[in-house]
């Protein structure tokens, strides 16, 4: 039996980055289910970075992880981690003079530019002029190098002393009232505190060790590649639809579409749907004049949400040896060295990261007994 005083249940972004950040101030165990780490929500991400267009608690959460993102520590990663793409907002007629009003609201806190429809088109050759009347580019849009952000973690976290579990689904839980001791398919472990880090099964989790759930219900979300023949994607901005009916980006010199759904789901190893597969093939061709021939691929992955849309992170009310780091929806590996920090200060009742002081942000709003 081996006993550790953390045991982080679940080996994506979340969990990962909570062990780099504990930096060897616990002895941690990291317990995935799946043979290897950032299986399900981290290996499906669609790698955006941005800092707006979220709740205000969110875009607190990415400016604060801004910092880490652009100078992360020496030795954390080989390349840069993010890399500036840009996005452009889009709507059609219908649509014209609201996107004119968002502009008008954000332009004087954001860096953001009008353009023409001809000028869209410049900037994505293969949109249609009869779908674009109305366009402004924000710079401020970035691509995640997700799997250098990913391993740049696990890297930190093994040096410190981490031990990180795959094929560790657990099968048993109970609570002797100092320890928890842990039935998994790998074998027993004991932890004086466990943290729920297990995404989409985080309620499953919870009730497993005979703790309330939280309501946090993981959604689908379909992503499709598709080639566009005579143009070369890599240096092209992201395209946004005003009300996230769509979004598409360049990926691997292919073009990734979704039709940005977000469908509850048992939390699984989900597939597309061939509705919403449809659905994003008939999105980009509406708004381009490419027509698809073929996907290329498709997948889906999961997005966590609790009832409020926030991260749900800190002990919960009833047994604070059970501590929450769930619920972050789309936007957990954009937020996660805010994240990550947050959680080790909390856990090891330290001081919160300087970021988090500087902004205001009051970590209290992601408490798991606001429920």
């Amino acid at each position: 039996m081996q006993s550790y005083d953390i045991a982080i249940v679940g080996g994506g972004i979340a969990g990962l980055s909570l062990a780099y950040f504990l930096a060897g101030r616990r002895s941690v165990v990291v317990l995935e289910q799946e043979s290897a780490i950032g299986y399900h929500a981290t290996g499906r991400s669609a790698a955006e970075f941005v800092i707006r267009y979220n709740s205000p608690e969110v875009c607190a959460l990415a400016t604060i992880s801004r910092g880490f993102f652009e100078s992360p520590p020496d030795g954390f990663a080989d390349i840069p981690l993010l890399r500036q793409r840009g996005g452009i907002t889009i709507a059609n007629a219908d649509k014209a003079a609201r996107l004119q009003a968002q502009f008008e609201a954000e332009r004087h806190q954001a860096p953001l530019a009008l353009l023409s429809p001809d000028e869209a088109i410049a900037r994505v050759p293969f949109l249609d002029p009869a779908y674009v009347a109305a366009a402004y580019y924000d710079p401020e849009f970035w691509d995640i190098e997700v799997e250098s952000l990913l391993q740049g973690y696990v890297k930190g976290a093994r040096r410190a002393g981490v031990e990180i579990r795959t094929d560790a689904g657990l099968t048993a839980i109970r609570d002797d009232g100092r320890n928890w001791q842990i039935e998994t398919r790998s074998g027993p472990f004991t932890a004086r505190t466990i943290v729920n880090a297990a995404g989409g099964w985080a309620d499953p989790l919870a009730a497993l060790a005979g703790i309330t759930q939280r309501g946090i219900v993981p959604h689908r979300r379909t992503a499709v590649l598709v080639d566009v023949p005579g143009f070369d994607p890599s240096e092209m901005p992201e395209v946004n639809e005003l009300d996230e009916e769509f979004y598409f980006k360049p990926d691997a010199g292919r073009i990734l579409v979704s039709p940005a759904d977000e469908t509850p789901c048992a939390p699984s190893d989900v597939q597309p749907e061939e509705i919403d597969v449809a659905w994003a093939v008939h999105h980009f061709e509406s708004a381009t004049t490419i027509r698809v021939g073929r996907v290329a691929r498709s997948w889906a992955g999961m997005r966590s949400f609790s009832p409020d849309r926030l991260p749900v992170i800190g002990p919960d009310p009833a047994n604070s040896r059970f501590f929450w780091l769930a619920g972050q929806g789309g936007y957990g590996i954009l937020s996660s060295p805010a994240l990550g920090a947050l959680a080790a200060a909390t856990l090891t009742e330290t001081e919160l990261p300087s970021g988090l002081r500087e902004t205001g942000l009051d970590p209290t709003v992601f408490a798991p007994g606001r429920f």
